[in-house]
Order: structure tokens, then sequence, then C-alpha cells
């Protein structure tokens, strides 16, 4: 029977120097083989992470306002308020410091310096200079804030506005519906929406009340050289943007998204689309106990590819030709992508851009999952666009898995032109 030398022993101590010297030199030749980007070896836990892209600026002013057909980032968030202005004039003075903060926020600077003794001029979130990342900010007016008790506007109401109705699977909860006003963040990072949030409710304390407020995000997917770009998943693990009209097609854009001048709305509008918003929350653990051809039959495309389903060997880029399956063989009658949009002559009209962002806002309590779809489009026509295309859904079997829970409907304004222009000028002289 032999005997482990005891750790005090010379054996013993030759032995772990040994080791420890072969140890040494694989890691030195590890970290000579390492990539320049690695981690830092010295880094600690808690020390920031860097970031590239920062200094990603979108132009403020312009016809229309940005955020809209401007490439979707990483991070969004809708919040919805209630406006406190009681007239016209305060009205306008909520509209004109609304347009000097995003125009600061969204092309960045150094904060000013202030009295100590004061309140800082923001939460201090992004440092002493406020980094561009990317973020739009884009304002929208709510059905209620075209009446003739507060600022008189009823007869300059958009067309198409209302207060967003429940459909029959809606399960709606008052607190996360409707609004005087909403406003839209997007951005690389989501404490830039955070700060952006914060700013403007630090600054309008006397004109505008948080209502509710919805956070989002997208995977970013890297690019492959020589191909299409690939649309994000969402939470039921499909592809969510597929077949969305090309939002740089400015052509394209100025019929299905902003409203032009022989569309018969009020003149001021011109410039201006319609905003939907739905908070619609995934039965996740449902929907993962669901066999895979069930959930491609109800979404009418191949999971992994994206594919529509008549060409499962194809990309979600193909087009569905539902002409060669009029029974529903290949894509049921009833699967959303063909009801969303059927493909007809008459279904054009019905044409919408998409905006959507993942939501997880922690656990019911029933002990599930509460996460779902922060739905957002934008529509030259609110009655043609969103509304007609839900109604088609309503009854789709999706509905076993999901249950819109918020959101509501807004006119989003025309952009600020210049320096000289405001946010809702137009409006405000034509009444």
């Amino acid at each position: 029977m032999t005997h482990d030398a005891p750790p005090t022993s010379p054996a013993r101590r030759r032995l772990l120097g040994t080791a420890g010297a072969t140890l040494a030199g694989l890691a030195a030749g590890r970290a000579a083989a390492a990539p320049a980007d690695a981690p830092n070896p010295g880094a600690q836990v808690t020390d920031a992470p860097l970031s590239t892209h920062t200094q990603d600026r979108v132009p403020f002013h312009g016809a229309h306002q940005a955020g809209i057909v401007t490439p979707r980032p990483s991070h969004g968030m809708v919040a919805s308020f209630f406006v406190l202005a009681e007239n016209r004039r305060d009205l306008e003075r909520l509209l004109r410091l609304l347009t000097a903060r995003i125009a600061f926020l969204t092309q960045g600077g150094k904060e000013p310096e202030l009295d100590p003794r004061l309140p800082p001029p923001s939460s201090g979130l992004l440092g002493p200079v406020v980094q561009p990342d990317a973020l739009t900010v884009t304002v929208s007016l709510g059905a209620s804030m075209f009446d003739d008790e507060r600022y008189g506007l009823a007869r300059l109401k958009p067309k198409h506005l209302q207060q967003m109705k429940a459909h029959p699977n809606d399960a709606l909860v008052a607190a996360l519906c409707h609004g005087d006003l909403s406003i839209q963040f997007c951005a690389n990072t989501p404490d830039t929406n955070i700060h952006a949030l914060r700013d403007i409710i630090k600054n309008t304390p006397d004109l505008l009340v948080l209502h509710w407020k919805q956070e989002g995000s997208v995977p970013p997917i890297p690019a492959v050289p020589g191909q299409p770009a690939e649309s994000a998943r969402n939470f039921l693990g499909f592809r969510d943007g597929s077949a969305n009209p090309d939002g740089g097609d400015a052509r394209l854009m100025e019929r299905i998204v902003w409203v032009g001048e022989g569309d018969g709305e009020p003149a001021w509008a011109t410039g201006g689309t319609y905003q939907a918003v739905r908070i619609i929350r995934n039965f996740v653990e449902r929907w993962d106990r669901t066999p895979l051809r069930e959930q491609e039959a109800i979404m009418g495309r191949v999971k992994p590819s994206g594919a529509p389903l008549d060409a499962a060997d194809k990309t979600e880029h193909h087009v569905p030709d539902y002409t060669l399956d009029p029974q529903g063989e290949r894509t049921p009658l009833d699967a959303h992508i063909r009801l969303a949009n059927p493909r007809t002559p008459e279904s054009q009209a019905n044409l919408m851009l998409r905006r959507p962002f993942n939501y997880s806002n922690g656990v019911t309590k029933s002990g599930q999952l509460e996460m779902g779809l922060l739905f957002i489009c934008y529509q030259a026509n609110l009655t043609q666009g969103f509304i007609a295309v839900q109604k088609r859904l309503d009854g789709e079997p999706l509905e076993e898995y999901i249950k819109p829970i918020g959101g509501g409907f807004f006119f989003t304004l025309p952009g600020v032109r210049d320096e000289r222009d405001w946010l809702g000028r137009a409006l405000l002289a034509a009444a």
C-alpha cells in the first residue's frame, strides 16, 4: 500500500511547482493568441462595458419626424401622457418645449453647469455630455386632444383619428390604454431612452403627467455579405417584420405612411401619419408546448427560416402566391400572414409600416411569464390600415396564444423643418 506525500513534503512541493509552471506557460500562450478585442484580463465585474455606437446621430429637422422610417435600433419605448395645459397658449408652450428638448437629446451635447444648490440639469444617467446614441423621439396626439372645451381643435381633428376600441380577443386594461399624447423613444441602448423620458418629465411638470409606458427591444442580427437583411424574431420564435414595406423607398412611403395633400385631411396634417400601438401579451408557456407543425400552420411560415409555407425551401423574403393554393392546402386560409395580407389588389390599400419591439415585464401573479410584443405601426389611413387588418385577424387561431392588453391610436405630427419651426406649429396656426 502506498501513501500520498504530505502537503509539506519536498515531493509535494516539487509536484505543485512543476504543475504551476506548466499552467502559467499555457496561460501565457493563450493570452498571446487571444484576439485583440478579447476582454481585458484585469477588468472588473463592475467596469462599464465599452460601446462603439453612442455617436450614431439621426437628423432632427425634416418634413417628417424621425423614428418612423428611420432604421429601428435595438431598444424602443412608448410613453403615453395626459396633457395638463389648460389652454392653447399653454399647449403651444408645451409643444415648443418638447421641440427644444428633443432637438438637444437627439443631437447630443454638454449639459449646462448650474448652481449646485439647484437641481442638476438632468438625471445624469448619461453623464455630463449627452451622446446621441441614434435616439429618435416621435410625438403624436390622441383623439382626446381635438376637443372644443380645452383647445378648440375639434374642427382640425385628423379624419380617421379615433379612440382605440376593443376587439373580441382583447382584454384591455384601462391603465395601459389611450392618452392625450404619445412619445415613442428609440435608441441603441435602453438607458438613452430612459434618460430622454426623465428629461421630458423633469421639464414639463405643469404640462404633462405620465399615464403609461412600455419598453421593448429587438435582438441585433449581424449582416451577412451578399444576403438580404434578416428580420428579428419575436417571443414566439418567428421572424417579425417579414414582408414589411421598405422604409427606405420614399415613393412607397408617400403612398403608405405619409398623409398627403390629396387625402382629404386638414391641411396642417400633411407630412404626418397615424400611429397604432398595441401591447400584446404572448402566452409563451402554452405556445412552447404546441407542436411545431401546428405553430407553422398558425403563422403561415416555416419557423427556422421564415419562408412562407408555399415555398418552404425559400427564405422569408419570398412572396407567397395564394392564387396557386386557393383551398389553403399549403398555407391555411386562416393563417396569420394570409389573413393579415391576402395579397389581392384590394389589400394593397391596407399596407402599413410596422416597427415592433419585444417586451418582458416579469412574472404574473399566476406564475407565468409576462412577455409579448410592443406592436407599433404607421399608416396614412388608420381605417384602411391597422383597423381593417385587425378586423380580418379577429377570430384567427393565433388568438389562443395572444391577448392584447393595452395601447392606443394617435396622430403623429409633421416634422420640424428648421430652427424656427416647432412641433404642432401648423396645427395651432390653423386654430
